[in-house]
C-alpha cells in the first residue's frame, strides 16, 4: 500500500458549463478557476481558460473580480474554508480532550493536501500578501485557534496559553512538512518504512506528551 492510498477523493472529474444562471456566476467562475489550478498549477492559470470552462465570455469575470489574483485568492479562501470544515467534522466524533482528536487534525491536514495540491500550493504561495486581504486572514486565524483550542483542552483547560500555541505551532510545522514530502515525492525515495497514520501518531504523542517547551 502507498503513503497516500488511505486516502480518499470524493471529487467529481471536472466538467464544462455549457450556461449558467446569474446567481452561480461568482461560483462556476470559482470552481472552473479551482479546476484549471489543480490541473496546470496556479502559475498557468488564466481568466481567458477559467471563462471557457465556465461557459461564460470574458468580461464575465469583472463583474465579480478586479483582476486575476482576486479570482486566485477566492479559490484560495474556498480551500482554507473545506479544510475547516473537514477539521471540526473529523474531531466532532472524538472525545474531547482526547489525543485522537489531535492525530486526526493532522490526518485531515495532510489528507486535504493530497486531496487538493494545487489548492493547498496555491494557499502559501499567496502567503506573502495575505496580510492585505481581511477574509484570508480571519480564516486563518480561526484555523489556527481551533488547533491551540485542542491542544488546551488536551492539557485539561479551555483556556489557550502560550504553551498551548507554541505546541499547535509544533504540530503544523511537523504536518505541514510531511504534506510538502509527500507532494514532492520526497518520501518514496526515503531509505525506510513509512506509514503516514503511525508518523502522525507519533509527532502528535512527541508533542502533546513531550516535556514543557523552554521560554
Amino acid at each position: 500500500m502507498s503513503e497516500t492510498s488511505w486516502i480518499m477523493k470524493n471529487e467529481p472529474e471536472p466538467q464544462k458549463r455549457a450556461q449558467y444562471h446569474h446567481g452561480d456566476l461568482k461560483q462556476q467562475l470559482i470552481e472552473a478557476t479551482r479546476q484549471l489550478v489543480e490541473e496546470k498549477g496556479p502559475d498557468h492559470f488564466s481568466v481567458s481558460e477559467a471563462c471557457r470552462r465556465a461557459g461564460v465570455s470574458t468580461a464575465a469575470p469583472y463583474k465579480h473580480f478586479k483582476d486575476k489574483g482576486e479570482m486566485l485568492r477566492a479559490v484560495a479562501l474556498g480551500g482554507m474554508e473545506r479544510k475547516m470544515e473537514q477539521m471540526l467534522a473529523a474531531v466532532e466524533p472524538l472525545a474531547p480532550g482526547s489525543i485522537d482528536r489531535i492525530i486526526a487534525l493532522g490526518r485531515v491536514y495532510v489528507g486535504f493536501a493530497i486531496a487538493e495540491p494545487g489548492v493547498f500550493r496555491l494557499m502559501f504561495g499567496l502567503s506573502e500578501d495575505h496580510d492585505e486581504y481581511e477574509d484570508l486572514v480571519k480564516t486563518g486565524d480561526t484555523m489556527a485557534f481551533s488547533v491551540q483550542q485542542e491542544v488546551a483542552l488536551y492539557r485539561g483547560s479551555d483556556t489557550v496559553e502560550e504553551p498551548d500555541i507554541r505546541r499547535a505551532f509544533l504540530l503544523w510545522s511537523f504536518v505541514h512538512g510531511v504534506s510538502f514530502l509527500l507532494l514532492d515525492g520526497k518520501v518514496t525515495h526515503m531509505d525506510m518504512a513509512f506509514d503516514l497514520e503511525s508518523v502522525l501518531s507519533e509527532i502528535a504523542y512527541r508533542v502533546m506528551d513531550g516535556p514543557d517547551i523552554p521560554d
